[in-house]
């Protein structure tokens, strides 16, 4: 099996633009036998500030043992800053040793989108690595996916 077979994708923010306020809709993902996690940022037209620029507040990563609970900040898992209006169709990431004492359940914390003139594009994925059992057979629903090709 090559190692792109052992991976899984969770979508942490559907895709979607936001002019004001904040994004809809974050979820968490399962980190629960995997050993690794990246956290992508794919921004569209970035018209507005991701992020508060006032504030000091970047899109950032946080951890809980359940998925209702009260989630709290994974040290040093921030962006450096905020997404600025000028970085149009850019991916940034963040990545996660999960052996390192994490929780389970990992989101994102995507603050206010600034007000800008027709919004900024954002969609979040994750995607977990290493995983710690044998029994991943490469398929689409092991993976996380809708549908997978193989050519």
């Amino acid at each position: 099996m090559i190692d792109i077979e052992k991976t899984k994708v969770g979508i942490l923010l559907p895709p979607q633009i936001k002019d004001n306020g904040n994004y809809a809709s974050n979820t968490y993902i399962d980190t629960k036998g995997y050993s690794h996690l990246r956290v992508m940022f794919i921004t569209g037209i970035v018209d507005a500030t991701i992020g508060s620029t006032a504030e000091g507040t970047a899109p950032k990563l946080e951890e809980c043992d359940t998925t209702g609970g009260t989630y709290a900040d994974i040290s040093d898992a921030a962006l450096a800053d905020s997404i600025a209006a000028t970085e149009d169709s850019k991916v940034f990431a963040i990545d996660v040793d999960l052996t390192a004492g994490r929780k389970r359940y990992i989101q994102v914390n995507v603050p206010h989108s600034g007000d800008g003139t027709t919004g900024s594009n954002l969609a979040i994925i994750g995607i977990l690595s290493r995983p710690n059992y044998d029994d991943h057979d490469g398929l689409a629903t092991d993976a996380g996916l809708q549908e997978l090709i193989s050519a």
